[in-house]
């Protein structure tokens, strides 16, 4: 359990480029490279800091916890940190029987995000080894939630509570600490992006909410941006991530949306709330997907990475996919998530995902309101009925998950399947993107009205990158001579966990560079 616990979190490794100018390789002993993991001490920044919600045997003064956790898609600042997110952090803490202990409220909160009375944890158990066998103090206890002693300075009932944020690491301060900035949310945050900053202007950030039916989301700075702060490190992040306002999208039908912000006292967030009562900006944020559920937020089929298009200033969501879609009352067809189909002996849902993308009015990313339309359809290219996108043998997909834009604006579109995966493995693809409405409106086979964008072509999307069986391509960067692809292979043959010693496939970073050295899709693709 110690050494699972110390296997989750973020390793900072600096890389140089190899003698032979291909490709980069690690710098062993240099002064950066830490890790950061589920036993590391990080600071709760923002709003949340010190609230009641936070408090815990740890810290009674709620501004510390002990570690980060399944930290997903990556995420940079403009001013040259590094964002992680908190992404499948449920899976990790265990709940007994102690509804009687708590508000409504706050019973309801818990269960907001999966953590039900009796809930086990998922496949992790830290919660389970004895106190005698702990090297710190409540090594183990600290993963169960339950509300046990007299008061939250006597267990862990709020230990859940300080996972779920971005969590800012500063990759050039080997002492720094990390800290998690509350003012962004509490969700399972897939990745964060930030929309290009202008001097002047405040900072925007987009995120999704990773699980079934969850939102979309921006954060836009109290503070406006200035040039100055480029490399300030995690002051800069105090100044640009601790004060601002977190709003969540409404996807309307006609094609418009429009942004609702989750502030305390508006829209309906306050302590009258019979569901959950809101009484602070600190339980807005802690119950963020509560508070979107009462401003009347579009549930999306699973939210994952976000990027901005460097050229037109566009943003683009990967929505992996939805069993529920159309299948559950709360989740319908809807235009922004518009097909719920059976594909051979698989349910009707939204098995293959789809790509949704927005332009903010005026192209000001702290708009209130945008136009959207549906970029690309993922299917097998022969479910013809599905096909919305014309894709073809040599570019169709399925669940797409991350994504990137390269500064050249080219997009990069990597698969986290399995709905398509006895034909093709996950995969990376390369496509050049037009803008917001160059489509056309259709009708899915659900009967359901939408826009999508122009076809699909050899000209516009291509296979880049096919993975070894049973892994998920995640994970992306560039070098900036566009001369390596940094990808991840994650969980290649379907395993999962630090395997060590055998044949067992292992998880890895893999660099693509051209035989050549060129930079990478030099030709007339881009």
């Amino acid at each position: 359990m110690r050494r699972e616990v110390n296997c989750h979190g973020v390793a900072v490794v600096e890389m140089t480029k190899r003698t032979d100018g291909k490709g980069y390789e690690m710098v062993a002993d240099s002064k950066y490279n830490r890790r950061l993991t589920s036993s590391s001490t990080a600071q709760l920044t923002g709003p949340v800091a010190g609230s009641d919600l936070v408090k815990t045997k740890f810290d009674p003064t709620g501004f510390q916890t002990r570690g980060i956790n399944n930290n997903c898609g990556a995420g940079l600042s403009p001013w040259g940190t590094y964002l992680t997110t908190e992404e499948n952090f449920l899976g990790v803490f265990a709940r007994g029987q102690d509804a009687s202990q708590l508000s409504d409220g706050q019973n309801y909160g818990r269960e907001r995000y999966g953590a039900t009375e009796d809930f086990p944890g998922w496949e992790y158990l830290w919660h389970t080894p004895e106190a005698k066998d702990a090297k710190i103090a409540d090594e183990f206890s600290r993963w169960d939630m339950t509300a046990v002693g007299t008061s939250a300075a006597d267990d862990y009932r709020n230990g859940f509570n300080t996972f779920g944020y971005i969590t800012e690491i500063d990759p050039f301060d080997q002492n720094s600490m990390p800290q998690k900035r509350t003012a962004l949310g509490r969700f399972a945050h897939e990745n964060c992006a930030y929309a290009p900053v202008e001097q002047g202007k405040p900072v925007v950030f987009y995120m999704g909410d990773d699980a079934r039916g969850e939102y979309i989301y921006k954060f836009v700075s109290k503070a406006t941006w200035s040039n100055s702060d480029i490399g300030g490190g995690l002051k800069a992040g105090d100044k640009y991530l601790n004060d601002g306002t977190l709003y969540v999208a409404i996807f309307n039908e006609d094609g418009s949306g429009e942004w609702k912000a989750l502030v305390h006292s508006q829209n309906g967030l306050d302590a009258s709330n019979t569901v959950l009562p809101f009484n602070g900006q600190d339980e807005v944020l802690v119950f963020a997907r509560a508070a979107a559920d009462v401003v009347g937020a579009t549930k999306m089929d699973r939210p994952e990475w976000v990027s901005v298009s460097p050229m037109t200033g566009e943003v683009y969501v990967t929505l992996t996919n939805n069993k529920y879609r159309g299948v559950r009352e709360d989740q319908p067809v809807s235009a922004s998530n518009p097909r719920s189909y059976q594909a051979g002996e698989k349910a009707a849902g939204n098995d293959n995902g789809h790509i949704i993308r927005w332009a903010e009015a005026g192209g000001d990313h702290a708009a209130m309101s945008f136009e959207w339309d549906i970029y690309l359809f993922a299917t097998p290219y022969d479910l013809a009925a599905e096909n919305l996108s014309q894709l073809n043998d040599s570019n169709d997909l399925s669940s797409p998950d991350g994504l990137y834009f390269d500064p050249r604006g080219v997009l990069w579109i990597q698969t986290d399947d399995g709905a398509y995966t006895d034909t093709t493995s996950c995969m990376l693809l390369a496509a050049l993107p037009g803008k917001v409405s160059d489509g056309t409106a259709i009708t899915t086979s659900a009967g359901q009205q939408t826009r999508v964008g122009m076809p699909a072509s050899n000209d516009n999307i291509k296979r880049f990158f096919v993975g070894p069986e049973g892994c998920e391509v995640t994970g992306i960067t560039m070098a900036p001579d566009f001369k390596t692809l940094f990808i991840n292979i994650q969980h290649p043959g379907n395993t999962w966990g630090a395997i060590a010693g055998g044949s067992t496939p292992r998880s890895a970073t893999v660099m693509i560079t051209r035989e050549d050295g060129d930079v990478i899709l030099a030709e007339s693709f881009v």
